[in-house]
This record gives C-alpha cells, sequence and structure tokens, in this order.
C-alpha cells in the first residue's frame, strides 16, 4: 500500500466485498451448523423489526447514492473523492451506504430468520471501520482538510444527531 493516500482511499474496494462475503459466510456457516431455529421463535415480532430495518438501510443507501450522484462524485470506494458530501444522509452519517449495508443484512438476517447474518453482518461492519473507513478519512482529509475536519467533529462516523457548534 504505497499509493499516496491522496489519490485514493484503497486498491481494493472493500465495502462491496465485505458485504457479499458477509452473505456468503453466513449460507456456508448455516449449511454447516443449522441455525435458523434460533430466531424462528421470534416469529412475526423478527419478521417485522427485520424487514424495517432493512428498509431503513436501503433507504440510506439508495439516499447517499442519489446525494453522490448529484454532487457529481465518485462512489467507488477505492477510487479518490471529487466532492465532500455533507447534506443529506451525510448529515446523519459519514457513512451512509456503510451504514445502510449494515442495516439491510441485519433486517434481512431477523426477517429470514437467519442468526449466522447477524453474526457475519457485524464481522463485516468491524472490517468495513478496519478496511476501508479509516483509510477513506485519511483520503478525505488529505484532499479536503480542514473542510473535512469540521465535518468530522459535527457528523459521526456511523450514526447519530449533528453536533451543534
Amino acid at each position: 500500500m504505497n499509493d499516496d493516500i491522496a489519490q485514493r482511499p484503497n486498491r481494493i474496494p472493500w465495502p462491496p466485498i465485505l458485504t457479499v462475503g458477509a452473505v456468503l459466510a453466513a449460507c456456508v456457516l448455516e449449511a454447516l451448523w443449522p441455525a435458523g431455529e434460533m430466531l424462528a421463535g421470534a416469529g412475526r415480532w423478527a419478521r417485522v423489526t427485520g424487514t424495517v430495518l432493512a428498509a431503513t438501510g436501503l433507504g440510506f443507501d439508495l439516499a447517499a447514492m442519489l446525494n453522490m450522484h448529484r454532487a457529481r462524485t465518485n462512489i467507488l470506494p477505492h477510487r479518490a473523492a471529487g466532492h465532500l458530501v455533507t447534506s443529506g444522509v451525510f448529515a446523519l452519517s459519514r457513512n451512509p451506504i456503510y451504514l445502510g449495508n449494515t442495516l439491510l443484512l441485519l433486517g434481512l438476517a431477523l426477517a429470514l430468520h437467519w442468526p449466522w447474518l447477524l453474526v457475519t453482518a457485524l464481522v463485516a461492519a468491524v472490517s468495513v471501520n478496519q478496511l476501508a473507513i479509516k483509510r477513506e478519512e485519511r483520503h478525505l482529509a488529505a484532499r479536503f482538510g480542514p473542510v473535512f475536519a469540521e465535518y468530522s467533529q459535527r457528523v459521526p462516523r456511523w450514526f447519530g444527531f449533528p453536533r451543534l457548534r
């Protein structure tokens, strides 16, 4: 990883790889050690909660993609950012797509009564934080300097209410 962090955050697009990997790992784990019955007892509650979580996650994903498209900036996690987007869902989370992906997977795990996906989704979220988000933040700091510093002080990395000055 000798590339200049200002040129691009990563060489590998970790977030989509880890998200798909979480689903595939859950499939393998369920095939080897079936655990679906663990959530079956939660019944309708798990299905409704999971559906709401999954829809919320999908909403974050789509809203963030639309914001980025409108700003005419790159959406690929291994390419340089053209603009710093701070409005819309980016005012609630510095990483609304990664938050959305995580909520989507957790919601699907509950709705489909698939406990292994709960585990692998959380592992994927921690891995995205380590392999992508931290490098992306260094990339954004190098490209946008004090503007990114102010934004990162005001808006939480994952989710929360913006901090007022």
